[in-house]
């Protein structure tokens, strides 16, 4: 069996991705900062964000647990050692164009962003970090998706089901937006939240670090 890990994400996509992949983990939930949630750099490209924020959640994690914190309460079925398991983080973001697509503010910027998706198609970037007995380990899943061209009562009715909320880029692969997709190139699992592939090799490179 795979050693325990914990899962520094809210995320229930990842989640069951890992339940699927058989890998035993616990829920991390980590303080988010003050101020503006996951701020794009000055001139940072894209693709650079993506990497840097799976980092800095992960280092975020790892200085949060060096401080002493403890999740309250501690769940009963995390292991004795659970304090030295590797943490796994990962940040998605839809890139189209060069312009990140983060999660719809509301209705209106949601179908916004449907809009701009309709007959196109966009890079999905998955970016996962690993820290592991001091290192950080990474990994990037690059998708291509195209839309089929969305109508009106498409986008209206899509985001009165409030799938497109809390989601990059305003849809979600693995519900609705589905029948939206007209071609994946990529990682399915990438594309949701946690490429598996790239996350078991992460995992596989932490055992042999051992």
């Amino acid at each position: 069996m795979p050693p325990f890990i914990l899962l520094a994400s809210a995320s229930p996509r990842r989640h069951e991705i890992l339940d699927q992949l058989a890998i035993p983990h616990g829920i991390l939930r980590v303080p988010a900062p003050e101020g503006e949630d996951e701020p794009r750099l000055p001139g940072e490209p894209a693709a650079e964000y993506v990497r840097r924020t799976a980092r800095d959640k992960a280092g975020r994690a790892v200085s949060w647990l060096a401080s002493g914190a403890r999740p309250d309460p501690l769940p009963d079925a995390w292991p004795a050692h659970w304090r030295d398991a590797p943490i796994l983080c990962a940040d998605t973001t839809v890139i189209l164009k060069g312009d990140i697509l983060g999660k719809p503010r509301d209705a209106d910027d949601a179908a916004d962003m449907l809009r701009r998706l309709s007959g196109r198609s966009h890079e999905v970037h998955t970016a996962v970090t690993l820290a592991c007995q001091g290192s950080f380990h990474e990994a990037v899943s690059i998708s291509t998706v195209r839309f089929q061209t969305l109508t009106e009562a498409d986008i209206a009715g899509y985001v009165a089901s409030g799938e497109p909320f809390g989601k990059a880029g305003g849809y979600a692969i693995q519900g609705r937006a589905a029948a939206f997709i007209a071609h994946l190139e990529g990682s399915h699992s990438g594309v949701m939240g946690l490429p598996a592939h790239e996350t078991s090799l992460l995992l596989k490179r932490c055992r042999n670090t051992g």
